[in-house]
């Protein structure tokens, strides 16, 4: 059923502003709860965990398709043409001009994962669109999109098939808009990329010449999708649509963004969690040239000037004088003893199957184990940057945010403005992680603004952005297992010790998110345990890459070979056995294994290890091969990585991003450590928080299963299992066990 979207004259004309006239097709995304970045990750609720069928198990609402088609003849050109694009506001539009172009508009933040040429291509595909005449753009805040959040690898998993029907739509519009141009049956057209054709008379027009007939059309109710023998974009490699501005410079990245009348600001702010500004000087700063003025705000100390540079030597000629507030002797010690009074504790059960506790007690064979992982910072390419212009009735801001909605809001909430009133424009972002999700960066923004009078872009240092990170939460993970007189697995007990990212009720000593990937395991084991402690602590935190992911599975996948090993088993073998109806993953793992050589030998003091995980609708089984040297230095030689993510729409950008989670997480692995002392964050930049580099980076190989599963997700998925395979090839490479990150 076609919903259709009702936008007023002044919308109308600024989304017409693009072409002067055209087909304008809307899609309205589902406004749904758990569209939230750490939502997504655990599925304890979808089925995870189950007999895999091959289908994903993840909840996909089926979103309605809105549809707007409209004439813009009684709109005066010189109407359109006073239409600043800055201040357009569209719906998640997919625009077909007279000229045939063809504009997607995507309403989730490209932050380098290529989303917007993978969800192009799924809209281009249904409309049958000529490649070379499509291109895609970002959108302004709008509740007409839902959520509106990147994260969770969600963006392609809920946007893929309402932009395909977008497409379809579009296409039988066009086909109907032939037919009657020729007076044929519409039955007898075909579209071929960028044209409709047909075969009987050998007419053929390109869409945009139909424009004019297919715009007054009613819309139909549905259409029909694309048989995918059909498919000639999806499932084929091309080159990514923001390529080319990111390579000429004219990509607009967060600290490009130029209005008239702008300044620019340097914050010095309290490096302890819950610190205040006691006082602060500015005459030495408001003596460095450029430097306007000097202003308070919540967050910290804010040095106004006329360009950078001014603004950061301003900031570094300020004086100011902190209150530490109550966590001013937080240390790692004192973290530490956060966990260890979590271990005292007794769990919240997540799941219990069978007789754990007896089956524990008689096992023949024990094993039990302790697993720790430490805070983490995202330290993503670009630091925060925050342009915000706060006028009287309405507030504009210009940041690479992952979730704008919820930046609106946040300014809204500051300023006492509707939230209509607040235009949030996401900008290209060099990463984010995670971090993205933070609204205080753009609330401070806000502030600084309005205490000027003007706008404002706010720059963070990349010491700013290291030290004021919101972590990704340590945890502590007790591992107990138990082999019978077989050998073969009979107990397991997993308990996780962590803070809690994003509880709805903390209150209840439960996060399921916080067991995700261990809840829902894939191994049918007869009696297993799985518990949580809520330890949380000072230290803000926040969702980081593949959340949970990027941790339980290090303590599950390495405890599970410490297990086999002290059984006598093969890692792959003892694994597969208990996968049951997980035939996906079990398909991933093997063909990894078998990609990598697995099982053959190796030279002196290397190794392989290996390690799977399903999440996000998805499913990556890996294998690392390491070496030692007689220094004991570690080298990661080689990964090898099996994906099945479901229907494939771009395999260059799976690859590529199975190759960005591989880097991301080797950083976090062999260097990745927060240390506290005196209440603050010690490292401050790259050379205190080490990532990997060419000279470190190991040759990767990404194989792609061709599957008919729904779309899943890719942009976590090759976080999860690098650690665990890592780890577990330097035991095959040394016998020694290492069971705390980071590994060197």
């Amino acid at each position: 059923m076609a919903t259709v979207i009702k936008i007023d004259r002044r919308r109308f004309l600024q989304i017409s502003a693009l072409s002067g006239g055209g087909l304008l097709l809307g899609v309205v995304l589902p406004n749904c709860t758990k569209d939230e970045p750490g939502a997504a990750t655990a599925d304890l609720d979808t089925g995870a965990g189950k007999a895999d069928t091959g289908v994903d198990a993840g909840p996909t609402p089926e979103p309605d398709v809105a549809v707007v088609a409209d004439a813009v003849e009684d709109i005066a050109a010189e109407d359109i043409a006073k239409t600043p694009p800055e201040t357009m506001e569209p719906s998640v539009f997919l625009h077909l001009d007279s000229n045939g172009q063809v504009t997607v508009f995507v309403a989730r933040t490209e932050m380098g994962q290529g989303v917007r040429t993978a969800l192009a291509m799924a809209a281009a595909e249904e409309l049958d669109a000529d490649w070379k005449n499509v291109r895609a753009e970002g959108v302004i805040a709008d509740p007409a999109y839902g959520a509106m959040s990147t994260g969770g690898s969600m963006s392609i998993r809920y946007s893929y098939k309402p932009l395909r029907m977008a497409g379809a739509t579009a296409r039988a519009m066009l086909l109907t808009a032939a037919a009657q141009t020729w007076q044929v049956d519409v039955a007898g057209c075909i579209t071929e990329p960028g044209e409709v054709v047909h075969p009987a008379s050998g007419k053929r027009l390109g869409y945009g010449e139909l424009v004019s007939v297919a715009k007054n059309l009613p819309v139909p109710k549905s259409a029909p999708l694309k048989k995918t023998s059909k498919y000639r974009i999806i499932g084929t490699d091309h080159d990514r649509l923001d390529s080319p501005s990111k390579v000429d410079g004219s990509a607009l990245y967060g600290a490009d963004v130029r209005v008239e009348g702008m300044r620019f600001a340097a914050v010095v702010r309290p490096m302890v969690p819950g610190g205040s500004v006691k006082s602060f000087e500015s005459k030495a700063s408001l003596s460095v040239p450029g430097v306007e003025q000097v202003v308070q705000v919540p967050s910290g100390v804010a040095v106004v000037a006329k360009s950078t540079w001014a603004a950061l030597k301003g900031r570094k000629a300020l004086t100011v004088t902190f209150n530490p507030g109550p966590h001013g002797n937080m240390d790692d010690g004192t973290l530490q003893a956060v966990l260890d009074a979590g271990a005292k504790k007794t769990p919240k059960t997540a799941k219990n199957v069978g007789k754990p506790t007896a089956a524990l007690a008689a096992a023949a064979q024990r094993l039990d184990e302790v697993y720790q992982v430490p805070f983490l910072a995202h330290v993503p390419m670009e630091p925060f940057v925050c342009l915000a212009d706060v006028k009287a009735d309405h507030c504009t801001i210009w940041a690479p945010t992952q979730n704008p909605m919820s930046a609106r809001k946040a300014a809204s909430n500051v300023l006492g403005l509707p939230q209509a009133a607040v235009d949030v424009h996401t900008t290209y972002a060099g990463g984010r992680f995670g971090c993205g999700h933070r609204t205080d960066f753009v609330v401070e923004a806000v502030r600084v603004s309005k205490a000027v009078g003007a706008p404002v872009q706010v720059l963070w240092s990349r010491e700013d952005d290291t030290r004021l990170s919101w972590h990704r939460p340590f945890s502590r993970h007790v591992m107990s297992g138990g082999l019978d007189k077989a050998k073969q697995l009979s107990a397991l007990s997993h308990v996780v010790i962590a803070p809690s990212i994003g509880s709805p009720n903390k209150s209840s000593g439960m996060d399921w998110s916080a067991v995700s990937g261990v809840a829902n395991m894939p191994y049918n084991v007869a009696n297993l345990y799985v518990g949580y402690v809520m330890a949380n602590t000072p230290v803000p935190i926040t969702w980081w890459r593949s959340v949970y992911l990027s941790q339980n599975p290090f303590a599950q996948e390495c405890f599970l070979d410490e297990l086999a090993h002290a059984g006598g088993h093969d890692p792959l073998q003892f694994r597969t056995s208990m996968m049951g109806g997980a035939t996906r993953l079990k398909t991933v793992l093997q063909l990894a294994a078998d990609k990598a050589g697995w099982g053959k030998p190796m030279a002196k003091s290397q190794g392989r290890g290996l390690a799977c995980v399903s999440g996000y609708g998805s499913h990556i089984g890996m294998v690392a091969e390491v070496a030692v040297d007689d220094d004991d230095k570690l080298s990661v030689l080689r990964i090898v990585a099996a994906v099945d993510c479901g229907r494939i729409i771009h395999p260059d950008g799976v690859s590529a991003q199975i190759e960005g989670g591989v880097a991301y997480a080797l950083s976090a692995a062999l260097y990745g450590e927060m240390n506290f002392a005196e209440g603050e964050v010690v490292q401050g930049n790259f050379h205190q928080f080490d990532i990997v580099g060419f000279k470190d980076m190991p040759t990767v190989e990404v194989h792609l299963v061709e599957s008919t599963a729904p779309v899943g997700g890719v942009g976590e998925l090759g976080v999860p299992p690098v650690a665990p395979a890592v780890a577990n090839a330097l035991f095959a490479a040394t016998g020694k066990r290492l069971r705390k990150l980071p590994l060197v």
